[in-house]
């Protein structure tokens, strides 16, 4: 808050006029002069200090109410980014849902049984973010991140997640049949009673994989995968998995 400071009374006319040296001055001086009475006057009228402290009070009141409001508006970002996804659901393309994921997922709002199936989410980036039940039918979400994300009893059939990282995402009961896991990382994932039957995870990194429990792998397309867990390769052979490294169609 500024400290109202009155001004000085102007210096006698005699005074002032011995300084001015050129009579050309002289117009300009007396402009000046009055203007310092002007503001002598002024700044000893209490009613404009009171207004002074007043400007100065309301900053401060308009501050104390944004910050008292910050609740309400952070509650209509979310109800604005669930209107996103929840209007473009079942639709193809983004419609801007991979912000609206992403926003709310850093909020630490809890995405549990969202519907983005067949959506285009290519770099979706939504790690630890709790997507339990959620419905990833057909989605496109190449190169995306769900690190240690929730995804238990997911929907991911037929779901394009190549080159995504998975590391230590819990996909327990997730249903992956037909997914594409192509070159993703499933470093320390867990798969118990997951579905995977037909599904590509060549060349994907399985590094520290919960495996054990995996509830079906017929057809599932095993070539070149990275860092297998021990007895994993062979079990996964006797469910029905493949290794064909012959490039996809």
């Amino acid at each position: 808050m500024r400290v109202f400071s009155p001004s000085p009374r102007p210096e006698p006319w005699v005074s002032r006029r011995k300084r001015v040296e050129h009579s050309w001055m002289l117009p300009f001086v007396k402009l000046e002069r009055g203007w310092e009475w002007l503001a002598y006057f002024l700044s000893h009228w209490k009613f404009l200090e009171v207004l002074e402290y007043m400007s100065s009070l309301s900053i401060l009141f308009a501050v104390l109410f944004y910050f008292s409001e910050s609740g309400d508006r952070l509650k209509q970002k979310h109800y604005q980014a669930w209107q996103v996804i929840n209007t473009a659901q079942g639709k193809g393309g983004s419609g801007g849902r991979i912000d609206a994921l992403q926003e709310l997922n850093a909020d630490g709002v809890a995405l549990i049984g969202v519907d983005v199936s067949t959506a285009y989410l290519q770099g979706v980036d939504l790690p630890r973010a709790a997507l339990t039940r959620a419905n990833f039918n057909a989605v496109d979400a190449r190169n995306s991140n769900f690190r240690s994300a929730d995804l238990t009893a997911a929907d991911l059939r037929s779901g394009n997640f190549r080159d995504s990282n998975l590391q230590n995402a819990r996909l327990v009961d997730a249903d992956l049949s037909n997914a594409d896991l192509n070159s993703a990382d499933l470093a320390g994932a867990d798969l118990t009673r997951a579905n995977l039957d037909n599904a590509d995870l060549r060349n994907s990194d399985l590094r520290n994989l919960r495996w054990q429990q995996i509830r079906s792998m017929k057809t599932t397309n095993l070539a070149g995968v990275k860092n297998a867990p021990d007895g994993f390769l062979q079990w996964a052979l006797k469910q029905g998995a493949i290794q064909d490294a012959s490039p996809s169609p």
